[in-house]
């Protein structure tokens, strides 16, 4: 083994010490606000995404849907811009071999024959309002607000350090006949019992 001497050791030692800056200064940079959100999914697509992926991880009841070939129906209540991402999602796939269909919605419309319910933010004041007819029913009600868990809501997604995370209440899904899959509960945030 030949070890540099002279002139060539200096010059291997500027290089590794400019190479060391350079690591130095990479790590010292802050990110930009730019170059950080082109790493994170806007939070609708996330949620879209979120969506379509819980009806796979939910045990639905039997008499569910009407024939075999029934679609399995997405409602998305005062959130277009997640119901847009949605549909894009979705296109061209399905939930356990059934079709999927989005459905705008607003508050006060009618939620019978849909699957999951999503309802968004804008529509918080009147949760209660919108969640008590799907009491009972074998359908997913999935949220973004504060307190939604407590009003009925089944899944709430939530921010936790700049992502989207969702908490799970077992009481009202099981009191629609929903059983939802133990792999979903093991990525949820919180899961809450029965009561």
């Amino acid at each position: 083994m030949v070890i540099a001497t002279g002139k060539r050791q200096h010059l291997v030692v500027r290089a590794l010490m400019g190479l060391a800056l350079a690591c130095l200064l990479l790590l010292l940079t802050p990110r930009t606000t730019v170059a950080q959100n082109e790493l994170q999914a806007p939070e609708p697509r996330v949620k879209a995404a979120f969506l379509f992926k819980f009806g796979s991880y939910v045990e639905w009841p039997t008499d569910t849907f009407a024939t075999a070939t029934a679609p399995f129906t997405i409602g998305v209540i005062d959130a277009d811009a997640l119901a847009d991402e949605l549909t894009a999602i979705v296109a061209g796939h399905n939930v356990d071999g059934r079709p999927v269909v989005v459905r705008k919605l607003h508050a006060g419309d009618a939620t019978t024959g849909l699957n999951v319910v999503f309802i968004g933010n804008a529509s918080r004041r009147r949760l209660a309002e919108i969640l008590a007819p799907m009491k009972g029913r074998a359908t997913l009600a999935v949220t973004e607000s504060e307190g939604a868990l407590e009003l009925g809501s089944m899944i709430n997604f939530v921010i936790v350090d700049g992502k989207v995370r969702f908490d799970v209440a077992l009481s009202p899904a099981e009191g629609s006949s929903l059983k939802i899959s133990s792999r979903l509960l093991a990525v949820a945030r919180a899961v809450r019992g029965p009561s």
